[in-house]
C-alpha cells in the first residue's frame, strides 16, 4: 500500500508515515499556541474516537517562540496520532497549511485553528456533509465571539467584497474550520496568503462547495495574530484570485482587450490631430492630446506584449507540470454503470 501511495504522489518516500490510510487528517497550523495545544489535541482525539473515525493530527509549527515546538517534540514520540511538522521559520499560515496538506494521507482533510476558537466537535458533522458528495465544506461562524470593530466589521466587509467579485457565495471566508476531499487538495497549489481564498481556488478546480454553521468560542489563551494590518494584503490577493478565476487559461483576453481599446483610442486621436494639422493648419506640437495619443499607442502595444507573455507563462505553467486545463469528476462507461 505504501508503495502505491508513493507511486501516486500521495505519500513522500522520506516521510516515514504509516501505510494505513486514516479516515481523516486534521491539519492544525500553529504559531505561539503552547497553552491551547494540550486542550486542542485532547478535544480532537476525544471527538474523533467517539465517532469511531481513524485519524491523524498534523501539527504544523510556523516559527513559534513560546514553547510550542518543545511541546510538539515531546508529544510526537508519545502519541501515535500526532505528527509534528516543524518549519524552519515563520512562513505564514498559507505555507503552514500547504505543508500540512503535503503530509496528510487521510481520505479527507480538515483544517482548524489552534487557538480553541474553532470547535473540534463540529468535525464529524462536516465530514458527514462532505460524504453527501461535496468536495469542500466550509464553516460559517454565524455567532462569532470576536471584537466588533477590529475583527467583525472588517471581516463582514471583506466577505461581502469577495462574494461580489468572485461569485462564490460563502458567508465566512475567514473561518479556518473546513473539510476537503483529498483529491481536491492535491489539485490546488497555495502561494502567498491565499489560504483564505481556498473556496475560490476550489471553485476554479470545479469543486462542489457547501457551507455549514459551526460553533465559535472566545479566545482563552494568548492574543490574536490577525488585525487591520492584513487588509491591504487581502485586497492584493483578492485581485490575484479574481484574475485567476476569470482569465487563468486565457490571459490574452484581458490584456488584448485593453490593448485594443488603448491602441484604437490613441490611433483615433492621432488621426484627428493629423487632420487638423494638414487641412486646418493648426499647431499640434503643444497640445496635450498629442501626448495622450502617444501614451495610448505605446500602452496598447505594451498590453499586447504583456498578453503574449502571459499566454506563454500559462502554457509553461500547465505543460511543465503536465497539468490539464480541465478536471474530470467521473467517467461513465457501459462496464461501470
Amino acid at each position: 500500500m505504501r508503495s502505491e501511495l508513493v507511486a501516486n504522489g500521495i505519500l513522500g518516500e522520506d516521510r516515514g508515515l504509516s501505510s494505513s490510510i486514516p479516515d481523516v487528517s486534521v491539519v492544525v497550523p500553529i504559531k505561539d499556541e503552547v497553552e491551547s495545544l494540550p486542550h486542542l489535541l485532547e478535544a480532537i482525539a476525544s471527538t474523533l474516537q467517539a465517532s469511531q473515525l481513524s485519524y491523524e493530527i498534523i501539527c504544523v509549527d510556523d516559527g513559534s517562540v513560546d514553547g510550542s515546538v518543545q511541546f510538539l517534540k515531546e508529544q510526537g514520540p508519545i502519541r501515535g496520532d500526532v505528527k509534528a511538522v516543524i518549519l524552519r521559520r515563520n512562513y505564514g499560515q498559507t505555507a503552514a497549511m500547504a505543508a500540512g496538506f503535503n503530509y496528510a494521507i487521510g481520505r479527507a482533510i480538515v483544517t482548524l485553528d489552534a487557538d480553541l476558537q474553532n470547535d473540534p466537535s463540529d468535525i464529524p458533522m462536516m465530514l458527514a456533509k462532505l460524504d453527501e458528495g461535496y468536495d469542500l465544506v466550509s464553516g460559517w461562524r454565524e455567532k462569532r465571539q470576536d471584537k466588533a470593530l477590529t475583527r467583525l466589521l472588517p471581516s463582514k466587509i471583506a466577505n461581502w467584497l469577495i462574494r461580489r467579485l468572485t461569485g462564490v457565495k460563502i458567508h465566512d471566508y475567514g473561518c479556518s474550520l473546513k473539510a476537503y476531499s483529498t483529491d481536491l487538495v492535491r489539485d490546488m497549489n497555495l502561494y502567498g496568503e491565499l489560504h483564505r481564498f481556498l473556496p475560490v481556488l476550489a471553485y476554479i478546480e470545479g469543486a462542489r462547495i457547501a457551507e455549514v454553521k459551526v460553533k465559535h468560542h472566545s479566545r482563552r489563551f494568548g492574543s490574536s495574530k490577525y488585525g487591520l494590518s492584513r487588509t491591504f494584503r487581502v485586497l492584493m490577493d483578492l485581485l490575484t484570485i479574481v484574475f485567476m478565476k476569470k482569465f487563468l487559461t486565457r490571459p490574452m483576453h484581458v490584456f488584448g482587450l485593453l490593448g485594443v481599446v488603448s491602441t484604437f483610442s490613441g490611433g483615433a486621436i492621432a488621426i484627428y490631430l493629423t487632420y487638423i494639422k494638414i487641412y486646418e493648419h493648426q499647431e499640434i506640437g503643444n497640445r496635450p492630446l498629442l501626448t495622450l495619443a502617444v501614451l495610448l499607442l505605446v500602452t496598447g502595444i505594451q498590453l499586447f506584449c504583456f498578453g503574449l507573455l502571459a499566454e506563454l507563462l500559462m502554457r509553461t505553467y500547465h505543460e511543465s507540470q503536465s497539468r490539464p486545463i480541465y478536471r474530470v469528476r467521473e467517467v461513465v462507461t457501459k462496464n461501470n454503470k
